[in-house]
């Protein structure tokens, strides 16, 4: 079971990496939507864009690809650390 669940990991780390470069450049739903109904214009900043990794990328690295391949191995690793931690407190109170 250990093998298994650190390959899904390895996995999902790679694909967080380097396949999601590939991934559509289109907008997503709500900018989609937004644009389809003339209120794109009147859209606002959230107050977190001028975080490190806003916009599917790491603020200060050059490379477009290198960027986004951190940015998903960034959010990968948090999900994993919160889910984990998660999943690690309800197993110890069944307990």
């Amino acid at each position: 079971m250990r093998r298994f669940m650190i390959a899904g990991v390895l996995v999902t780390l790679v694909l967080a990496g380097i396949v999601s470069f590939y991934a559509s450049s289109s907008p997503d739903g709500l900018e989609y939507v937004a644009e389809k109904h003339g209120f794109l214009e009147r859209a606002q900043d959230h107050p977190l864009a001028d975080s490190p990794v806003a916009d599917y990328g790491v603020r200060g690295v050059e490379n477009e690809r290198v960027s986004g391949g951190l940015a998903g191995v960034a959010g990968v690793a948090v999900t994993l650390v919160l889910a984990g931690g998660l999943f690690w407190v309800v197993r110890r109170r069944g307990q």
